[in-house]
């Protein structure tokens, strides 16, 4: 009778057992999106640049979020690692831009874009610099 009551516990006790999977981490992932929309806008966009430390300072911080919700090294660079992964995420961040009106090879659409996410202080936004 209280087997079951004990296994139950144990599990739940277990870190691993509390941990969804990384591509299901909605922090992670929204983070990771919008970092790719960052990119994207500096690189179509030729008066807007990267804040490169403020990336580099957010990486850090992302992956010592996920360490800290129990993820190991290893699970995060294999999410990291994993092309399905990545094209979901750059999917998902094309989505985003298409949304907001942005369209390939124009970069003024770009550019708004940027301004926008800049003066909304967005994750995306507060990775670039406008000139």
């Amino acid at each position: 009778m209280f087997r079951p009551l004990i296994a139950a516990l144990l599990l739940a006790a277990t870190p691993a057992a509390a941990l969804e999977p990384l591509s299901s981490e909605a922090y992670v992932n929204d983070r990771l999106v919008q970092a790719r929309v960052a990119d994207l806008v500096r690189r179509g966009c030729p008066s807007i640049d990267a804040r490169l430390v403020r990336a580099f300072s957010e990486a850090r911080a992302l992956k010592r979020y996920a360490r800290d919700k129990g993820y190991s090294e290893a699970q995060i660079d294999a999410f990291l690692d994993s092309r399905p992964d990545r094209q979901r995420i750059y999917a998902q961040a094309d989505r985003y831009m298409v949304e907001r009106g942005v369209v390939n090879g124009d970069p003024q659409t770009f550019c708004r874009l940027g301004r926008d996410e800049i003066a909304q202080q967005t994750v995306a936004g507060s990775l670039l610099s406008a000139r």
